[in-house]
């Protein structure tokens, strides 16, 4: 007994054959007969195009970066050392609080 080979198809494949589906000109059964597709895989295939499609144009955009020198550690330990070198310069010029 020997088993067939698994099918392994490209995503280029997948978005083509489920973008082909969503328009609705053929029917899933006719894409997949097609394609070479089990209509199950290409109704699959559909609903996560349309599933992932409103985050489709997120990625150019994104979230915003977050610069890391404006990190609460970061500035709070600049604040602290902008204050020590205060204190050190009244120190030195004479000038008391």
């Amino acid at each position: 007994m020997s088993k067939a080979k698994r099918k392994n198809f490209t995503s280029e494949f997948k978005a083509k054959v489920a973008i082909e589906a969503l328009r609705g000109i053929h029917t899933v059964n006719e894409i997949g007969q097609e394609r070479g597709v089990h209509p199950t895989q290409v109704g699959t295939w559909k609903k996560s195009l349309q599933d992932q499609a409103s985050t489709l144009f997120d990625a150019k955009r994104g979230p915003k970066r977050i610069d890391p020198s404006s990190t609460p550690e970061r500035l709070y330990a600049e604040i602290g050392r902008l204050k020590m070198e205060l204190d050190w310069l009244k120190k030195k010029s004479g000038i008391s609080q």
